[in-house]
């Protein structure tokens, strides 16, 4: 009896301590793993935010309620932390300019889809000189149910620079 139980005990120790059970998908903190960092593809036809598009009329003005952030710099983390009913999704990344307000992860619709969800995580910078890199790192999170990520296999956040990747 003793012989069988510490040969039961050496086994699980052998295996929980290779790497086939940890990196498996059994492993419960293996939900999406680690994210991969690639560089941003840049195309020439991005509008330029400094030419200003014309207005219809010059007595009918109408408001622009869009978000006008612009996409930080380089993601440097991007972690998915599992809660019950869905998940969170926590980037972080340096700004170009000290201090960047109105911080949010925006989901790019053209490129999510089939598998995948894009955001880009983008904020207000004021045109300010440059400051040490942990006075321009900003975090932010979005909140994402269960229904959302329910054929999802790939979750990625785009900056300026850099894209970070999380594979399920």
């Amino acid at each position: 009896m003793f012989k069988s139980v510490s040969v039961l005990l050496f086994a699980t120790l052998v295996l929980t301590s290779c790497g086939a059970v940890r990196d498996s998908r059994v492993n419960p903190l293996n939900w999406f793993g680690r994210s991969q960092s690639a560089p941003v593809v840049v195309t020439d036809a991005e509008v330029n935010p400094l030419i200003p598009r014309r207005k219809e009329s010059v007595f009918r003005q109408e408001k622009d309620t869009s978000y006008r952030g612009t996409t930080l710099g380089e993601i440097t983390e991007l972690v998915i932390e599992r809660r019950p009913g869905g998940a969170i999704i926590r980037a972080t990344a340096v700004a170009d300019q000290l201090e960047a307000f109105d911080l949010k992860l925006v989901e790019v619709e053209e490129e999510s889809g089939a598998g995948t969800l894009t955001y880009a995580f983008r904020g207000l910078q004021p045109r300010r000189t440059q400051g040490p890199v942990a006075s321009r790192t900003h975090t932010a999170a979005v909140w994402v149910t269960d229904n959302q990520l329910r054929d999802v296999r790939v979750i990625q956040v785009k900056g300026a620079r850099n894209v970070r990747t999380v594979k399920r």
